[in-house]
This record gives C-alpha cells, structure tokens and sequence, in this order.
C-alpha cells in the first residue's frame, strides 16, 4: 500500500502512533519500532535548530525528559541510533546537532522505523492510519484491506483493530464491524470538499452559523474558544470538534485554561499540514502570539502586530524586552523553537530569538495574511503561559465526554463526509 504521497508522511504517522503510545502502558512493548523511532525523531526535532547546535549534556537530558523520555533509560541508546544515522555527534559532555527541519526528522522517523524491522502490526497501524485520514472507513471494509495487505488471519485483523482504537491510532463512532473508523487528522487533507459535504449534513440555520465560524478563521487565523462559542450552538460545536473539523490549541497558567481555535488545514496552501508541523510546534508559536495579543496588557508586553514580529523573529533578529516574554514562552523554550535572554541580570524582562526558522515561516502562513493584527486586545488573565496542549489531544479530551446522543451527531458528519468520497 503507497502511505500517503512521500516518505515524510509516513514518517508523520510513525511520529503521530508514537504519541499515542506514551499514554499506553502495553504500547511501547507490544509496538517497539513505532517506540523507538518516534521517540529518536522527536528528540532530534527538539534538541535540533535551523544552523547546527552544540548542547552540553545536562541540557540534552533535560530536553529528553520533558520530552516524555526517559533520560537514565532511553535516552543513550536513542541518542546511539541518532549518531549511527550521523545526524549527531557526541564528544566529551557535548551533543553536536546538524541543523535539522520537521521535513527532515520525520524522513528520518520513517527510516529508524523502516530499519527497526516492524512487526506486520507495526506495518498494518500506518496503514490503518493512511486510510482512515483519506476518509471515515467501516471497520468491515478497512479489516478486508489489512488482512489482504499483511496477509493476517481474520481473527489476528480482529484484535489488531481492537487494540488500534484502544490506543488511540484511529477513533471509532458506532458498533461492532458497522463503526466508522476515522482520526484527528481527517480534514488535513481535501478540506475544502470535506467541509462542503459537513455544510451539507446541515440544516439551513447551523450552515449560516458554521460559514461564518469558517470566515472568522479564515480572517484570523486563530481566534478564541469563547468567540466561536456565539455563532454555533454547543451541541453543534461539540460534534465538529469530535470529527476534527476544528483545531483546538489549549494554554494554560495558573488562572486557567485559555483555548484558541484554528483550521487543521491552516498551512495547506504552503505546506503538507500532515507533515510539516506533526509536532505541533508553529500550533504552540501561533497559539501563544495570540495569547499575547489578546490577553497580555501593554505594560507586560502585549503584541500589537504578530506578523511584524514573526518576520523580525525569522530574519534571526531578536524581540524584546518584555516582562511576557520570560513568562510565555517557556515551554517553547523547552522545545528549542526560541532561546530567551534576560535583559539584564536582575530584570524580569526578556528577550527572545526564533531557533526553528521554518516553524516561524509556518506560524507567519497561518496569521501572516489575516486581520488579527488589527485586533485589539482583550484585556483577560495576565497570568504566564505555563503549558500548552495540541490539536489531537484536546479532541481525544472533548470525545472522552461525549454523551450517546452528541456521539451519534458526530457520526453523522462522519457519514457525510464518507458519502462524498470515493474510498
């Protein structure tokens, strides 16, 4: 089976089962490359930059352990299969990084993966993955498919599935073999034709509500949780989040939660939203320029204008200081997508320096050409961003609360959007 139109998409899928593992006590065991080759992606993504990096030890330890890896147990050997692969170099307490891109480490993920010599299983979850992406899939149809391609007993199929969606490589709407077998990333592609099909399933009112959702999107690029709550009622909202039809990007600090929406599709005129930001990097930068549009006051910081700054930040310059800087981007900082600075040793204000230049290029794609710039800002919690939570599994979290009634709503959107594909 051809996996999507490259390499670097099955690396995305690697990348995308690994996340999924993690939170899966069996996981890593019963699907060992998918592990490994995630994990060494992953870390090369975070220790990696735009020019090549020296990064002393201590450092790299810490990046892995935030990173969901372990540092006493994981870390060497992965960091022995990314040396083997002469994407690094270890000298003394030293780690040398070649400059690396997200294109770049998921290649690599498909590779580590391919050399890991995966079970059929291993095999048949990317291809699960690729078909449920394309368009919602019955389970009676895709075990049909898996069986014929890793030549697996029906029985072997069976359980295989079970464990698919138990993990979380596909989600399921329905029962028994009649369940429609779908996931996150499905209106990352064909969007346009998807989204038609969706408004079509609609009755006139919630068309109207959704288009103009659509537009506000399209102007913004990113807008808040709260303002698309006033155009779509919530059983409609809550529906579309399930099927993926929206990105939710959550940040939080200590005075909460504050989620922002944006399109899955948001960089497919420049880039395969499949594969260019899979670690869900430029979705952190945009959501956490928004938070500091809308929610910072101007005496800590608050950005004005966030294509002026993205393209300041992409030249190599530096931005600053501010006060919001040392409290917003810390966990950007952790994954090395910018280096802050104080500005001097006693301040609480920072400056900030873009090291992944093309996650910034991908955050200007989505807000770049917006109206969000005029914006002006809501002045709401002034609390530091503390965290961030990704597309993916702030959908997994709206699922888990689903009643039957809200999980039969979502499966017709699903339907409809399999009505308009040929499979």
């Amino acid at each position: 089976m051809v996996i999507g139109n490259s390499k670097e998409t099955k690396g995305a899928w690697v990348v995308h089962h690994g996340r999924k593992l993690v939170l899966d006590a069996n996981g890593p065991a019963e699907f060992p490359a998918l592990d490994e080759a995630a994990k060494a992606s992953t870390l090369l993504t975070k220790l990696g930059e735009t020019d090549q990096a020296e990064l002393p030890m201590a450092e790299t330890r810490a990046i892995a352990q935030a990173s969901g890896i372990n540092p006493r147990h994981e870390l060497n050997g992965l960091l022995d299969v990314l040396e083997k692969r002469r994407l690094i170099d270890r000298a003394g307490d030293e780690v040398s990084i070649l400059g690396v891109t997200t294109r770049g480490s998921v290649s690599q993920a498909a590779e580590i993966f391919q050399e890991a010599n995966p079970t059929k299983y291993e095999l048949a979850s990317i291809d699960l993955a690729e078909i449920a992406s394309q368009a919602p899939i019955r389970r009676s149809e895709v075990k049909e498919k898996i069986g014929d391609e890793q030549k697996l007993p029906t029985a072997d199929v069976d359980d295989f599935l079970d464990r698919a969606q138990n993990i979380g490589f596909v989600d399921s709407e329905g029962a028994d073999d009649d369940r429609l077998l779908f996931n996150g990333n499905l209106f990352r592609r064909n969007s346009v034709h998807k989204a038609e099909r969706v408004l079509s399933s609609l009755n006139s009112a919630e068309q109207a509500q959704v288009s103009a959702v659509a537009q506000l999107i399209t102007n913004q690029g990113c807008i808040a949780y709260s303002e698309i709550e006033k155009h779509l009622t919530r059983p409609l909202l809550e529906k579309l989040i399930a099927a993926g039809v929206y990105d939710l990007n959550q940040v939080t600090n200590e005075a909460g939660v504050h989620v922002y929406v944006t399109s899955p599709s948001a960089f497919h005129k420049f880039v395969d939203p499949m594969v260019d930001d899979c670690f869900d990097l430029a979705k952190n930068l945009v959501a956490a320029l928004t938070y500091g549009m809308k929610e910072r006051s101007a005496s800590q910081g608050r950005i004005d204008y966030i294509s002026a700054l993205l393209r300041k930040l992409i030249s190599g310059r530096e931005v600053g200081p501010a006060t919001a800087i040392g409290e917003d981007y810390k966990v950007l900082e952790t994954n090395r997508v910018v280096k802050l600075r104080p500005y001097s040793q006693a301040s609480s204000r920072f400056y900030m320096k873009l090291l992944k230049k093309e996650v910034g290029e991908l955050a200007l794609n989505v807000v770049g050409q917006s109206s969000s710039d005029s914006l002006a800002a809501v002045q709401l919690a002034s609390a530091p961003m503390s965290g961030y939570i990704g597309p993916e599994a702030s959908r997994t979290s709206v699922r888990r609360t689903q009643n039957a009634m809200s999980k039969g709503a979502t499966r017709d959107v699903l339907e409809a959007v399999r009505g308009g594909w040929a499979l």
